[in-house]
This record gives structure tokens, C-alpha cells and sequence, in this order.
């Protein structure tokens, strides 16, 4: 009987979970004038897609979000890389109370880094610019984190095997460590992107041009604009527009992306 209700209770929660996105797409494809009904009448249109597209510069919101999300992953991975080797396999002074001193940013909220970050970026002249979103987030702690719990299991003799045979210390980590570690990357890459595909808060905060501004923020500002306000087809169409790629990246990978947590270990 536990067993039963626990199920229920997971396949509930799972509907109520489901419906937002559900009626987003429903609503994206409905007349403007059906949209709010409960009409189950068979009335479907692509209009909605081509009204917004037409509305609001999304081609190039779907740019800016690419490079932003692109250039962070390239660079949290060079980063993280790099730390975690430092931190799993390197021997200095100091380093443990360093890795925890760093691991403090874990619990620290982004948000509260909003401030201090603006005035950095206010300061360096790079306020409404790709790389100002892109430059707060190139070192993450939870990459390092978990990128070096995944060097600290990779045997050390596989190193030295390496070192005899004349690697450099730049060919062990690329041939040794990083390609043991592919699951890891490819958890954290997922997550990476997931995270800054949907960042709000800090690219409204220092964009005020389209030629920086990506999806999550022109979705926004398009939901909110007098013309479109109370148009919910339209709406649900500009986010079924947002939420696309990551749902159909979801829905072609997800045997990876649950393979690639439980190789890493995060569960």
C-alpha cells in the first residue's frame, strides 16, 4: 500500500510538474481568440510563431545566447580543469584550507554578487557587453568540485606511465585525465548550459541593447511590452520559442544526461 501511494504520489507530482509546459504549447498553437478557452476544438495555427518572430529580434537573441552560453562553458571548463588538477594532484602549501576557502562560494547566492560584480564591470567599461555577462561566471567552485573528486580516483601510476613515455605535463592532463573524466565534463556541461541558457537576473541587469541582450531577457521584455501583454498566444509561442532547445536536447539525450550524473556520481 506504501509502495502504491508513493507512486502516485511521484506520477502526481510529475502531471503537476508537466501542465505549465503542456498548456504553454497547447496555448502557442491556438488561436489568439481560443487561447484562454477550454475549447477542446481542433483549431491549430503557426501564426502565433510568425507574429512573434516578426514582433521582436529573436534571430538575434537566439545569437547572443548561443556565444554567452558557448563562451561559459569553454571557459568554466579551461578553468575547472586546470583547479581541479592543481587541487587533486598538486602538492602545495596551504592547499586544503585554499580548496575549502574556495568551496565557501558554493554556498554563497549569485545574487548577492550582483552589486559588487556591476561596479567591477562599471569600472572596466564592459556594462551592456557579451563578455560582462559571460566574465562572473569563468571559475565555478561547483565544477572544481566536482571535477576534482574525479581526478583524486584516476590512479597516479597512469601519470607516471605517462611521464616515462615522455608526455608533457599538458599531454597528461589532456590524455590521461580529461578523457577518464568524459562523464564528469558532460554532466557539468549540461548543467552549464541549462543554468546560463535560463539566467535572468544579471543579463537584465547590465544589457539595455538588442545586440546583447539574449533569449530569457527578450522574452521578457516582449511578455511585458503594451502591444503583447494580454496576447497569451503570443506569449506561449515566444516561450515555446525560449524553451525549444533545451527540451528537444533533453528529449534526444536524456539516456546521456542520466548516464553522465550516475558516472559522475551526482545524484
Amino acid at each position: 500500500m506504501l509502495r502504491k501511494i508513493t507512486t502516485a504520489g511521484m506520477y502526481g507530482l510529475a502531471v503537476l510538474w508537466l501542465f505549465p509546459l503542456l498548456w504553454a504549447v497547447w496555448t502557442s498553437f491556438r488561436p489568439r481568440e481560443l487561447a484562454t478557452s477550454w475549447s477542446l476544438r481542433a483549431d491549430f495555427t503557426l501564426d502565433n510563431f510568425a507574429k512573434v518572430w516578426d514582433a521582436a529580434p529573436f534571430d538575434q537573441y537566439y545569437i547572443n545566447t548561443f556565444l554567452i552560453v558557448t563562451g561559459i562553458l569553454v571557459a568554466q571548463m579551461i578553468t575547472a580543469t586546470l583547479a581541479a588538477y592543481a587541487f587533486a594532484k598538486l602538492q602545495f602549501w596551504g592547499k586544503d584550507v585554499l580548496f575549502v576557502l574556495f568551496l565557501v562560494q558554493l554556498m554563497v547566492p549569485a545574487d548577492i554578487l550582483i552589486f559588487p560584480n556591476y561596479n567591477v564591470l562599471r569600472d572596466l567599461s564592459l556594462l551592456d557587453t557579451k563578455i560582462g555577462i559571460m566574465l562572473p561566471y569563468f571559475a565555478s567552485a561547483f565544477g572544481v568540485f566536482l571535477l576534482r573528486q574525479t581526478f583524486k580516483t584516476i590512479p597516479h601510476e597512469l601519470e607516471e606511465a605517462a611521464r616515462m613515455e615522455g608526455c608533457s605535463w599538458f599531454q597528461i592532463l589532456w590524455r590521461v585525465y580529461v578523457p577518464l573524466a568524459k562523464p564528469t565534463y558532460i554532466a557539468f556541461g549540461l548543467v552549464s548550459v541549462s543554468y546560463h541558457w535560463n539566467n535572468f537576473m544579471w543579463p537584465l541587469i547590465i544589457t539595455n541593447s538588442v545586440e546583447n541582450r539574449p533569449l530569457t531577457v527578450g522574452l521578457a521584455i516582449f511578455a511585458q511590452s503594451f502591444e503583447t501583454g494580454a496576447q497569451w498566444a503570443e506569449v506561449s509561442a515566444a516561450t515555446v520559442m525560449v524553451i525549444f532547445p533545451l527540451l528537444l536536447a533533453f528529449l534526444l539525450f536524456q539516456r546521456q544526461f542520466i548516464n553522465s550524473f550516475i558516472h559522475s556520481g551526482v545524484k
